[in-house]
């Protein structure tokens, strides 16, 4: 599924493409990356277990958007 949000750009950027053997040299972007660090924050917990994966996921992604949001306010 694709958004509209902003998805703050890639996370590990190269700066010159033509040191990657990769097609896509942007990899993942900055919003994944939150949401994956936000989930594993999640199933640290003791009680991750009570919430679906997909309830966890979209929390996830919650949480990486507001940290975008906050990043560019700064």
């Amino acid at each position: 599924m694709m958004s509209n949000k902003n998805n703050g750009g890639p996370a590990f950027p190269i700066s010159n493409p033509e040191l990657c053997s990769h097609n896509n040299v942007e990899g993942m972007s900055l919003r994944d990356y939150f949401a994956a660090k936000a989930m594993q924050g999640f199933i640290s917990a003791k009680n991750y277990e009570d919430f679906s994966f997909m309830e966890i996921s979209k929390d996830c992604y919650l949480i990486a958007d507001a940290m975008i949001e906050a990043r560019n306010e700064n």
